[in-house]
């Protein structure tokens, strides 16, 4: 299965987090989702392992720029400059998509503060619930509010 493959992969290498719809769902709200959102930790040597990893998974972007870019912080901080957004990168094996996001404003969410989920035996590093709810504040897409609803409720029990 790819996800595992995935995890596995980046738990070797890449010092990163999993956000927004696959750990939701991982701390128990359900919600459909269609790729893997991962943040990584934006130093040369992180990136450059990202690219390794995404190279022995046979992934490629989507946008059309070459795999090496992803780990040129210059790159990423020109194309958040352009956009006013937080960008997003997304690479894919076969149909399923992992965007790899650049968050210059937020705290990095290290491994060490995330929350570990096993996935089959994967140990899967995802954002605190906390640290899922602002950034979906500032979106405030419907699923956004939807899902920050739910990561309130899940933090009463």
């Amino acid at each position: 299965m790819f996800y595992l493959d995935l995890f596995a992969a980046l738990n070797r290498r890449v010092d990163y987090v999993l956000i927004d719809g696959l750990a939701i769902l991982l701390h128990g709200i359900e919600r459909a989702t269609m790729d893997i959102d991962v943040t990584v930790a934006m130093t040369p040597d992180n990136l450059s392992a990202r690219v390794e990893m995404a190279r022995e998974l046979d992934m490629t972007p989507v946008v059309p720029v070459a795999l090496e870019s992803l780990s040129d912080l210059d790159q990423l901080a020109q194309g958040h400059r352009e956009r006013n957004r937080r960008p997003s990168h997304s690479v894919r094996p076969a149909c399923l998509a992992s965007r790899w996001t650049y968050c210059p404003t937020r705290r990095l969410i290290t491994p060490k503060c995330a929350a570990t989920f096993l996935a089959g035996d994967v140990p899967v590093a995802v954002a605190p619930i906390d640290d899922m709810i602002a950034p979906k504040q500032a979106v405030g897409r419907p699923i956004d509010l939807a899902d920050i609803e739910h990561l309130k409720r899940l933090k009463e029990i």
